[in-house]
């Protein structure tokens, strides 16, 4: 199976289907996606491209990576994976292992 490829500086007005379609003329493509903001439903100029095979995955980044698209420079690499959230207590506030604070009592 392929990689997933992180492809970002893409201009705002790329679609799903206009990445797919550009990733496409280098070899299968399994999905492509345009990250949006969920507040405005913006691009927010990167997505993700998953290749059919590990071949198609390596020649789209030496291929398409520094490349001008829409009138701008594109980023292409091997995505990585996201790192851990940190969790948050149910007050909203981050737990800490570190002890509190203490300060001296008030007379």
């Amino acid at each position: 199976m392929g990689k997933n490829l992180f492809v970002g500086n893409l201009a705002f007005s790329v679609t799903d289907q206009e990445l797919r379609d550009l990733f496409e003329k280098i070899g299968p493509v399994v999905s492509a996606k345009v990250i949006m903001d969920r507040e405005s439903g913006r691009s927010r100029g990167f997505g993700f491209v998953e290749m059919a095979d590990d071949a198609g995955s390596a020649d789209a980044i030496t291929k398409l990576n520094g490349t001008e698209s829409y009138g701008r420079r594109m980023t292409v690499n091997e995505a990585q994976p996201r790192p851990p959230r940190r969790t948050m207590g149910g007050d909203g506030f981050q737990k800490s292992a570190a002890p509190r604070a203490t300060y001296p009592e008030r007379r």
